[in-house]
């Protein structure tokens, strides 16, 4: 079985070293790791290129032409990729020296999972681990609680729970996410794991992988929350979507996420991508579990829902528009 991996880069001299060391030094190596540098004004370029003379066979650097940005140049990376399981790397993270070989091991006794992801340690810029609770650790809560839950519905419904920097997928599945859609404020792993979730060929690793760095620089962060009591509660509560007893705050949230997700649906439906009919079948999922949760709000906090949804309809928050029934 080859092995590919596919690292975009964007100025990143500060941390690439130890991303790349750490793929090198896997205890089950890969075959080749291909390289889109979206036109690095640093010397990043300069650092690849060391590393490909050093590896020769390895290595396969591309600079773009024109700045790509991040979706579509993990959209070229992947598509340059040979290997039959093509891993996803961001260029500041670090992983766990064993990641490789348990996910391949992982591919092999699960036939049915296509796409692979796992939960990750939280570092800073130097390398430091923090003890931080992050969104992957959302499915265990679940399972903690005794709360039955598909990955698909977490997913378009309340929040994107996969990340790019920890997803291997198997090449076999590129007709069915390629090309990416570009949307504003969604990402080409939570495209992927969208499609593979649906058809029930997704999993989340509980066990953690791979070590994400929170830098000023990173182009998305939010993961992580501190390590407390309330923390896991919020968390637990909010992803617990038909959970009656939760507190006002986590109601409120909820209903956040859920008008986030409507319009994200929305977004994508105006890309008119293949998956058109599951996108708007999303919308009325959202619309109804909108309602639901209105209901449960009002049943438990009768007077601040009675304020909270006039002010919300003051400042257009927390709104979906069911008009629009595109």
């Amino acid at each position: 079985m080859k092995i590919s991996v596919a690292l975009c880069t964007y100025n990143g001299q500060q941390f690439i070293k130890e991303q790349i060391d750490s793929i090198l030094n896997q205890t089950l190596p890969v075959h080749e790791i291909i390289i889109c540098d979206d036109r690095s004004s640093d010397n990043t370029i300069e650092i690849l290129e060391q590393y490909s003379i050093k590896k020769p066979g390895v290595f396969k650097i591309f600079i773009n032409e024109t700045n790509l940005r991040s979706v579509k140049n993990f959209e070229k990376a992947i598509t340059l990729c040979t290997g039959d399981i093509i891993f996803l790397s961001d260029q500041d993270d670090i992983w766990s020296l064993n990641k490789v070989e348990d996910y391949i091991n992982y591919f092999d006794k699960s036939p049915k999972i296509d796409v692979l992801t796992s939960n990750g340690y939280c570092i800073n810029e130097k390398s430091e681990v923090e003890e931080k609770y992050a969104i992957w650790d959302v499915p265990q809560f679940l399972r903690d609680k005794n709360v039955a839950f598909k990955y698909y519905k977490l997913i378009t419904e309340i929040g994107n729970i996969a990340t790019g920097a920890s997803m291997a997928f198997r090449k076999k599945i590129l007709p069915e996410i390629l090309p990416f859609p570009i949307v504003k404020d969604f990402h080409h792993d939570e495209w992927i794991a969208i499609i593979s979730a649906n058809k029930n060929a997704f999993e989340l690793l509980d066990e953690k992988y791979f070590y994400y760095r929170i830098h000023n620089n990173q182009q998305v962060g939010g993961v992580f929350y501190k390590k407390e009591e309330n923390s896991k509660t919020m968390l637990t509560e909010v992803f617990n979507i038909n959970e009656e007893n939760a507190s006002l705050s986590s109601f409120k949230k909820r209903l956040k996420k859920l008008s986030i997700a409507y319009y994200r649906n929305q977004n994508i439906i105006e890309n008119n991508t293949a998956y058109n009919d599951l996108f708007k079948e999303n919308k009325i999922q959202i619309e109804l579990l909108f309602d639901k949760i209105n209901k449960f709000m009002s049943k438990k906090y009768p007077v601040s829902t009675f304020f909270l949804k006039i002010t919300d309809k003051i400042f257009n928050k927390r709104q979906l528009d069911k008009n629009n029934k595109q």
